[in-house]
């Protein structure tokens, strides 16, 4: 089974204020989709798609040539179209069975979490943390036609109802995104 991956890095993270694009805020010297698309590179899963959107060029200037970027045109619609514009890239391409798509503003979210998802059994793969579901989110082909069909700032685990499949990514890091400056200032410090 051929698994995918994606990372989201096209939203413009109103909550931040001003206008600064959530993909590029640093942490650790580095923007936080380098983390997102560094744990997915390490993971082994391929092909890789980056969704931009936002500020696309700064973004695909840091991405460079480790992974397919594509631009979603309709990113102020929210996550669903960034998802849309995932599967958009990855139907045509019949020997991939499932996408795990992750975020740019979960630096903390590893390899192990993506290659644990991929390997387990079920048409959607929902990760689990310390008890809470998090990303990356494998999503197989026979949702991608349900998952087109979302819209808004809803994503993949919109799907889940009774189909989901948990595993447990307690171990392999943390789901913790930046979605304000308050939770990079928090990420600061518990590094420290």
């Amino acid at each position: 089974m051929t698994v995918a991956a994606a990372v989201l890095a096209a939203g413009r993270g109103s909550r931040l204020g001003g206008d600064a694009s959530k993909p590029l805020l640093e942490w650790r010297g580095r923007p936080l989709v380098a983390w997102a698309l560094d744990a997915v590179l390490e993971s082994g899963l391929a092909p890789v798609v980056v969704v931009v959107g936002y500020r696309a060029d700064e973004v695909r200037a840091t991405v460079g040539t480790n992974a397919e970027v594509v631009e979603n045109p309709e990113w102020e619609e929210g996550i669903a179209s960034s998802l849309r514009t995932v599967l958009g890239v990855m139907t045509p391409d019949a020997a991939v069975d499932a996408v795990a798509v992750g975020l740019a503003d979960q630096p903390l979210v590893g390899p192990e979490a993506y290659r644990r998802v991929a390997a387990t059994d079920g048409e959607l793969v929902i990760p689990i943390y310390a008890g809470q579901p998090g990303n990356p989110v494998k999503l197989a082909r026979s949702l991608w036609p349900e998952a087109l069909e979302l819209r808004g700032d809803v994503g993949a685990r919109a799907l889940a109802r009774d189909r989901a499949v948990h595993v447990d990514c307690t171990d392999t890091g943390s789901a913790a995104d930046v979605d304000t400056l308050e939770d990079l200032e928090r990420l600061q410090q518990e590094d420290q």
